[in-house]
């Protein structure tokens, strides 16, 4: 609910007062609120500061998704956003690493400091940019709600669906892996981190050559189709570690087809003045996709087996690619 909040207002902020100022206090104070969490010991008390620390934290990315387009170029933006990704899967490799070998009461000082000092280096390494609105200067055009761009929204619940689908990856995949393939957890764990040791490697690369050649829904449409199609091959072929490291090559080419190109997406139908909110809408979706995927595979795993949810997001899958398709460029 924080994450959902925060990514909103988040997108206000940006389009009202620019995405510099957000991005140092988002992550500064998310650094206090990391060491505060540390210190709490009821309930309801960790899950206020949850709540805040999640409004604070996620106001983050549609500032951060603005100033990304704002110092990249129309030629290089989709490689701007596979860098941006980049970034975030080492965070993702490493974070858990570090965390492994630190005692718990060290956990949240880490946590905490370093948002303070990547907010530090941020200001030191990027001096603050002045929107047109902080500039005194009056817009020329007025400016479009993304509330009034229906064929945006629409694309949003494509988005949606396909988010939904993929983040299967990291909750209901490695409990298929575990019970149904009968993996060990190592096991389990390094199928899983082949997904940002492959992203790592390749997305750049991949980006480079793909870039501005075809339309990006073309490359979403693609990406959405690859990630329903590694889940109907767990369901068709033999089971074993061959099928899985298969599957998981295929997502991860999904992956690195689809989210770069989203970004390309809406920053077209964006301008600088409503940037942040085109930003927010995305985030927001993802965020509500990252809370309800688990509970929407665990149900239908529940109620029927995985080869049914395989089927069930395959086919989902296939509707969003068809969305994407149809979508205005």
């Amino acid at each position: 609910m924080g994450a959902l909040l925060g990514n909103f207002v988040g997108g206000k902020i940006t389009d009202r007062y620019g995405f510099s100022a957000l991005q140092f206090k988002s992550l500064f104070f998310n650094g206090i609120l990391f060491i505060a969490l540390g210190q709490l010991q009821t309930f309801w008390q960790i899950a206020v500061c949850l709540f805040v620390t999640g409004i604070v934290g996620e106001s983050f990315r549609p500032a951060n998704a603005a100033a990304i387009a704002y110092y990249s170029s129309a030629e290089n933006r989709t490689r701007s956003y596979s860098l941006n990704r980049l970034a975030i899967n080492l965070g993702f490799s490493i974070g858990p690493a570090i965390s492994g070998i630190l005692p718990y009461y060290l956990l949240f000082w880490v946590d905490g400091l370093t948002c303070i000092i990547a907010a530090v280096i941020l200001r030191l390494a990027l001096p603050p940019v002045q929107t047109q609105k902080q500039s005194g200067q009056k817009a020329k055009i007025k400016t479009q709600s993304v509330w009034k761009d229906q064929a945006y929204l629409c694309f949003m619940i494509f988005v949606f669906i396909a988010a939904l689908c993929f983040l299967q990856m990291f909750s209901i995949l490695p409990l298929c892996y575990k019970e149904e393939l009968h993996f060990s957890k190592s096991l389990v764990g390094f199928v899983i981190a082949m997904n940002g040791l492959i992203i790592a490697v390749t997305e750049m690369v991949l980006m480079y050559k793909l870039e501005n050649k075809r339309p990006a829904v073309q490359y979403i449409s693609a990406g959405a189709f690859f990630i329903g199609l590694s889940y109907a091959i767990i369901n068709i072929l033999a089971q074993g570690l061959p099928l899985a490291i298969t599957a998981m090559l295929i997502i991860t080419l999904g992956e690195m087809l689809m989210f770069p190109f989203i970004h390309t997406y809406w920053i077209s139908r964006s301008t600088t003045e409503n940037r942040g909110q085109y930003a927010s809408v995305y985030s927001m979706l993802f965020a509500a996709a990252y809370v309800i995927a688990p509970t929407f595979g665990s149900q239908i795993v529940r109620h029927t087996s995985y080869t049914a949810l395989g089927y069930i997001v395959f086919m989902l899958c296939v509707f969003a690619m068809f969305g994407f398709s149809s979508s205005k460029k």
